[in-house]
């Protein structure tokens, strides 16, 4: 558990001797200014816990004592008046961590309240309603983090983002109204597992025991991680949208031209590769690859994507299927830029590591 003297300003380093308490015991002194900001005096117990990188975590008893406490987050549904407000606090108490949240009310809650509460927990991993009555629900989350490594649901992301990413563009090569519903119902799951991420990585980023046990063994990867998500979430936004402009097209029927889809198509699967090579930097530190990702976004994708645009006017008829059609194409583009930017991001956080590219002299 970090303190505020070492994440209210910059962190400050502070030197110690071991001293010889006794014949065998090994001691060192703690740092004024901590002792005089925590409150910490003589005959306190603290815990000392071992981290994988050699170093000790010193956390007071006090606190190890709040974090065992299940403390209970009130939502006064009342003052909620504008639509969507009571899931919005709801899924910022979930982010933040908290897994006790009682919503209330001072009379009966409305109907619209209710609903809304009941539609959210079924976007949020692990929450759900232990008890309701007329004037409030209780919301209760049952995650243990620690089974939750976060390379491996934030990889769990990526696969439902591209695959919403290749179903849509598959659904409109094959005129397939199911497999773009497909795709676009795959929203719902990018959602909460995005939800997930941020609620692990502000746990983590409040207890650094945690944080070992999950994967994350620099905190630097916590900023990281959040931004990583972000990105991976907003290609799964761009999945939904064109999946939803292929239902509008084939429940129109309308003629699309063959050369257009066909480019669509091959745009699509370049732009799907970048995602793919750019993950796969993230988590094998194969800056090539990742380079690669970002030569081909900008020196391929844009200037194709540029093309298809000027072309598609002229080869459909119809002004709904252009306009539907330049919706998806600049869908692709954007997946592809998203891409492009987490290369950038995999390139700058292999970087940490030495390697044959870049090592300390």
């Amino acid at each position: 558990m970090y303190s505020n003297y070492y994440t209210s300003s910059v962190p400050r380093m502070e030197g110690r001797k071991i001293q010889r308490v006794g014949r065998a015991t090994l001691a060192v002194s703690l740092p004024r200014a901590w002792v005089k900001e925590t409150g910490i005096k003589q005959g306190d117990l603290v815990f000392c816990i071992p981290q994988r990188d050699g170093s000790l975590n010193i956390m007071l008893s006090t606190l190890a004592e709040r974090k065992a406490e299940a403390k209970e987050y009130v939502v006064d549904s009342d003052v909620c008046n504008e639509p969507g407000i009571l899931e919005r606090i709801i899924v910022g108490n979930y982010v933040l961590g908290r897994d006790t949240i009682r919503v209330i009310s001072a009379k009966r809650m409305k109907p619209a309240h209710v609903a809304e509460v009941q539609r959210i927990v079924r976007k949020l991993m692990g929450m759900g309603i232990i008890e309701e009555t007329p004037t409030q629900i209780i919301l209760q989350c049952s995650i243990d983090p620690a089974k939750f490594p976060i390379p491996v649901v934030m990889r769990r992301l990526y696969i439902i983002a591209s695959t919403m990413h290749k179903e849509a563009i598959q659904a409109l090569v094959d005129s397939d109204r199911e497999l773009a519903e497909g795709a676009a119902r795959r929203e719902d799951d990018a959602d909460m597992i995005y939800w997930l991420i941020v609620r692990l990585l502000y746990m983590v980023e409040r207890d650094r025991a945690l944080a070992d046990e999950m994967g994350i063994e620099d905190p630097s990867d916590i900023a990281g991680g959040r931004v990583l998500a972000g990105m991976l979430e907003r290609i799964a936004d761009w999945g939904e949208s064109m999946a939803r402009n292929v239902i509008n097209l084939v429940d129109r029927g309308l003629e699309l031209g063959k050369q257009t889809v066909s480019q669509l198509s091959r745009i699509s699967e370049m732009a799907y590769n970048v995602s793919y090579s750019a993950m796969e930097c993230v988590y094998t530190g194969n800056v090539e690859l990742a380079n690669g990702a970002i030569e081909t976004f900008k020196k391929i994708i844009e200037t194709e994507e540029d093309e298809l645009m000027n072309r598609i006017p002229v080869e459909i008829p119809n002004s709904h299927a252009v306009a539907r059609l330049t919706r998806i194409a600049w869908g692709i583009r954007r997946i592809a830029e998203l891409g492009a930017e987490i290369a950038e991001i995999a390139i700058n956080r292999s970087l940490t590591r030495s390697s044959k590219l870049c090592e300390e002299a």
